[in-house]
């Protein structure tokens, strides 16, 4: 498997670093490119518990759930998803209050994912140990994870979270509508969308000179399909401060992707992605029931520009093997023959269509990965 060699950088010694070096965005002159990709809501429901236990050995394997998605996500640079459960240990339990197995940060990781955003509605579903265990068991898988953070110290240090690769520097911020009236525990810290403090903190990262800043964006009403007012504002407001792309989750349904203006450069648009939907959840009900990763690629010679960007359906299956259902990601737009291959029941191909259809409506104007990546 080839490694991503992604450099992260402790803020606070970088920026003394990068200002005492005085490093300018034009000495870089060679043409560089970055391929990221964002998965949505990676959920933890009792039954995703269960189908991930294994009685003979006593412990839990993910594994399963994502390897038909694997070559993709290993293939890009950097593979970012939307944390939303705890990892706060036993005992083990999906809604309202989540908290799944180390056994699924090792999957995801295997997968080929590299960082995790955690600002969201259930970050506190366990307190100040579910928060912090949260924390300590990503990193020790090697994930970089960010949008909690054990204290006010760990965030100065450590967001906004910039990391390096294929000489682009990439800013990646986080925020959260709310964490469910749960409130966090002195000196835990969950960053809330206060457009103050995203000031502040894009103030912050643009003294390290950021070739591009990414604002991932928990916000928006649930299982609905279009955008609100609020999440606009918000938009154009983040673009308005300066930062070049949001990624948006919360609804648990896909929304509208679009470009919008900086009001500064007319070649310079910002891409907004709403709504990413799930990633792996057990919601079952139509438009829930799936997701999309979205691809996106910067290229960078004198400034750093998107130059492509594109989408993947995907559905979970929930197959029964071994007497055991299942839960498993797989392309909505799978050719027949790879569904017989997979053994997709006449009801699965019918909600699996359904699903296709849904979100190929919804984003009738973005290019669709194809099957096969």
């Amino acid at each position: 498997m080839k490694l991503k060699k992604i450099i992260l950088h402790n803020l606070a010694i970088f920026l003394c670093w990068i200002i005492g070096q005085q490093i300018s965005a034009g000495s870089y002159l060679d043409t560089s490119r970055l391929s990221i990709l964002f998965a949505g809501d990676i959920m933890g429901h009792d039954s995703q518990i269960n189908a991930a236990f294994y009685n003979e050995c006593g412990s839990y394997d993910y594994s399963f759930c994502f390897s038909y998605l694997k070559p993709l996500i290993q293939k890009a640079d950097i593979a970012i998803g939307n944390l939303e459960v705890t990892l706060a240990g036993e005992p083990y339990k999906g809604y309202p209050q989540f908290s799944s197995p180390n056994e699924l940060a090792t999957a995801l990781k295997e997968t080929g994912f590299d960082i995790l955003i955690n600002a969201n509605n259930h970050a506190l579903d366990r307190g100040k140990e579910g928060l912090e265990r949260t924390i300590e068991v990503t990193g020790s898988e090697g994930l970089i994870i960010t949008g909690t953070f054990e204290s006010g110290e760990a965030r100065e240090i450590r967001y906004p979270l910039i990391v390096e690769k294929n000489n682009i520097l990439l800013a990646i911020l986080n925020y959260t509508y709310g964490t469910n009236g749960l409130i966090s525990s002195p000196p835990n810290i969950v960053n809330y969308i206060d457009t103050s403090m995203i000031r502040q903190d894009i103030q912050k990262v643009r003294k390290v000179n950021p070739d591009f800043i990414i604002a991932c964006m928990h916000w928006g009403n649930e299982y609905e399909r279009v955008e609100n007012e609020t999440q606009q504002a918000l938009a154009r407001f983040l673009i308005k401060e300066g930062v070049d792309a949001i990624i948006g989750s919360h609804p648990h349904v896909v929304q509208p992707v679009e470009m919008s203006y900086n009001g500064v450069d007319p070649t310079d648009s910002i891409l907004v992605v709403y709504s990413l939907g799930n990633f792996i959840s057990n919601q079952r009900e139509r438009y829930r029931d799936g997701g999309i990763i979205f691809s996106l690629e910067l290229t960078k010679t004198e400034k750093t520009i998107i130059t492509d960007y594109s989408y993947l359906p995907v559905w979970v299956q929930k197959p029964e093997i071994n007497k055991i259902t299942r839960f498993r990601l797989i392309p909505a737009n799978l050719p027949d023959e790879k569904s017989e291959l997979l053994k997709l029941t006449s009801e699965e191909m019918e909600k699996l269509e359904e699903f296709y259809d849904d979100t190929r409506t919804n984003l009738s104007n973005i290019k669709e990965i194809p099957f096969g990546f």
